[in-house]
C-alpha cells in the first residue's frame, strides 16, 4: 500500500503522508495557484499541472529528492487557414488529465480544448496526437459546464498493452486506439444522451462522458460515469450497458474501479444539472461489489446533515490494493477510507476547493 496522497486544489498542491495510523499534511507546494492535474509515481516523481488563467497552463516535475523543475507545457500548432470554421481554439486552456503510458518515460496528457498529447521523455517535451485532433467529429464536441471548451478527462492505458488506449471526452464520447494513437474509432454503442433531441439521443459524439475507470487486472472491464447515468462495458468499451441500480441518484462526476476486482466500483452521487449538490444534503459514496446489480450507500464518517459538497471528475481515487480510497470536494472537504469505503475519516485540515486527488503509485 502507498502512504502518500496528493491533493490538487484551487490554492495549491498538498502532500499527505500516513504516520502512526493517521493521515496528515506533510508538505504544501504552489500555494495560491490552482492545480488541475497530478501524477505521482512510485519512485517519488510527481508531475503537477497548474491552471494560471491569464498566465496560462504550466507544468512542473518533482524528482524523487524533492526538487521541482518547470517543464514546457503541451502546445498546439498554429491554426491553419483551412480550419477557420473550427469552433474550438487551437491553444492550450488547461491540462486536465495526466497518466503514465505503460513504458518508461511515456506520459499522456488530456487537455482543454480536447487535445491529447504524448511525451516519451517523462514530460520534458510533448507532441499533439494530430490523428485525433484532426478527426472531423472533434468539431462537434461540446463544451464542459455549459460553455467551456470540450476536454479529455480520462486517458486509460491497458496495462497489458501500452498501445491500447481509451479516452473519455466531455462532451464527445469514448474513443479507442489500438496502435498508440495512430488511428482512432468512436465506441459508444449502448450509451444514450437524455439531454439531446430524440434523433440524436444515441449519437455517439453527443455523449457527455464525465469520467472513465478501468480495472487493472481485467482491463476489458470499464466503468463510465456519464452525465445522465452510469454505464459498464465488458469488452473494453465497444458496447455499454446501463447500470440502473445505483442510488441515491445516477448523476455524478467521479468513478473509481477496484484494481483487482472488476465487479467493485465507487461513485459519489449528486442531484443533477442546476443543483449539483448531494441528495437530501447527505454526502455518501455508492459502492457496488457485484458488477452494478446492487449498490450500498456508504456514509460512516461522512456528514449527513447540510452537506453540500460536490466531487469533481478527478477527485476520487483508489490505491493499488483497492483498500484505501480518498475523495475531495469543491467545498474543500477531504475524506480518506482504509477499508474500501466502509468508514471515512477527515484529516485535520481546512483545504481550498479540490479538483484532483491521487495516491502515489504502489512501490511493488
Amino acid at each position: 500500500m502507498t502512504d502518500r496522497l496528493y491533493v490538487g486544489s484551487r490554492k495549491g498542491l498538498f502532500e499527505l503522508a500516513r504516520r502512526d495510523g493517521a493521515w496528515e499534511i506533510a508538505d504544501a507546494h504552489f500555494l495560491g495557484d490552482p492545480v488541475s492535474a497530478v501524477l505521482a509515481a512510485a519512485d517519488g516523481t510527481v508531475h503537477a499541472a497548474l491552471d494560471l488563467g491569464h498566465f496560462g497552463a504550466k507544468l512542473w516535475r518533482c524528482d524523487g529528492a524533492g526538487a521541482w523543475q518547470e517543464l514546457a507545457a503541451p502546445a498546439f500548432p498554429p491554426k491553419p487557414d483551412d480550419a477557420g470554421d473550427d469552433p474550438h481554439p487551437w491553444s492550450l486552456g488547461k491540462i486536465w488529465a495526466l497518466e503514465p503510458g505503460g513504458v518508461p518515460g511515456r506520459l499522456w496528457a488530456g487537455t482543454m480544448p480536447g487535445g491529447l498529447f504524448r511525451s516519451d521523455d517523462d514530460g520534458q517535451s510533448w507532441s499533439l496526437v494530430e490523428t485525433l485532433w484532426r478527426r472531423p467529429e472533434r468539431r462537434q464536441w461540446g463544451g464542459v459546464a455549459g460553455g467551456e471548451q470540450p476536454g479529455i478527462s480520462a486517458v486509460l492505458v491497458d496495462p497489458r498493452d501500452p498501445a491500447d488506449i481509451r479516452l473519455g471526452v466531455s462532451t464527445g464520447g469514448v474513443w479507442a486506439s489500438e496502435d498508440t494513437g495512430a488511428s482512432w474509432r468512436l465506441i459508444n454503442e449502448g450509451m444514450y444522451a437524455e439531454y439531446m433531441p430524440p434523433e440524436r439521443r444515441t449519437d455517439p459524439v453527443a455523449q457527455d462522458v464525465h469520467m472513465l475507470a478501468r480495472c487493472a487486472a481485467r482491463p476489458e472491464i470499464v466503468w463510465c460515469q456519464h452525465h445522465n447515468g452510469v454505464f459498464r462495458s465488458t469488452d473494453a468499451g465497444a458496447r455499454w450497458g446501463e447500470v440502473t441500480a445505483i442510488r441515491p441518484s445516477k448523476f455524478g462526476f467521479a468513478v473509481a474501479c477496484h484494481p483487482r476486482d472488476p465487479d467493485t466500483a465507487w461513485f459519489v452521487p449528486a442531484t443533477k444539472d442546476e443543483r449539483r449538490i448531494p441528495v437530501d444534503g447527505k454526502l455518501v459514496v455508492a459502492r457496488t461489489r457485484d458488477g452494478g446489480r446492487s449498490f450500498e450507500p456508504l456514509s460512516r464518517g461522512l456528514p449527513q446533515r447540510h452537506a453540500y459538497d460536490i466531487v469533481l471528475r478527478h477527485a476520487l481515487a483508489v490505491d493499488g490494493e483497492g483498500e484505501r480510497l480518498a475523495f475531495g470536494s469543491s467545498s474543500g472537504g477531504l475524506w480518506i477510507s482504509e477499508d474500501g469505503g466502509e468508514s471515512w475519516t477527515m484529516p485535520e485540515a481546512r483545504l481550498p476547493p479540490i479538483a484532483v486527488v491521487r495516491f502515489a503509485a504502489d512501490e511493488n
